[in-house]
């Protein structure tokens, strides 16, 4: 943010904003492929899925899925170290609600991960089973 003359902050706006929001969303995911194991094996995993996805689909709905949940698995990771990382910048004490947030951003994770085996199940499915 700059700072106008009136001495209030003001916020960046137009491709300045853009730009730095892009910078602030790759220093985001180099910090999470640093610090994050399970990061680390969702780019792994989307590294070999995304490629395949290249050859199982059949049509380019089939192809924008099967990415598309590779990319969703990665998105809640994201926010599931966001949450973890408020939380422990909280206290280390124990808190049922700290607990509680952490519980809930795996949990999230953990559905996007049923996702992405439901719609490569289907498509797996409709393409050499059917």
């Amino acid at each position: 943010m700059s700072e106008s003359e009136n001495g209030y902050s003001t916020k960046n706006t137009g491709l300045k904003r853009f730009y730095l929001a892009s910078i602030y969303s790759i220093q985001g995911m180099k910090a999470a492929y640093a610090q994050e194991p399970a990061f680390r094996y969702e780019v792994w995993g989307s590294a070999v899925l995304i490629p395949l996805a290249c050859f199982i689909a059949e049509s380019p709905m089939q192809l924008a899925a099967l990415i598309s949940t590779c990319l969703l698995v990665m998105a809640f990771e994201l926010v599931n170290s966001a949450i973890e990382a408020v939380v422990d910048r909280a206290g280390t004490e124990f808190h049922e609600l700290a607990g509680l947030a952490k519980d809930l951003g795996s949990a999230v994770v953990m559905v996007s991960l049923a996702i992405g085996a439901l719609v490569w199940g289907a498509v797996l499915w409709e393409n050499y089973v059917l």
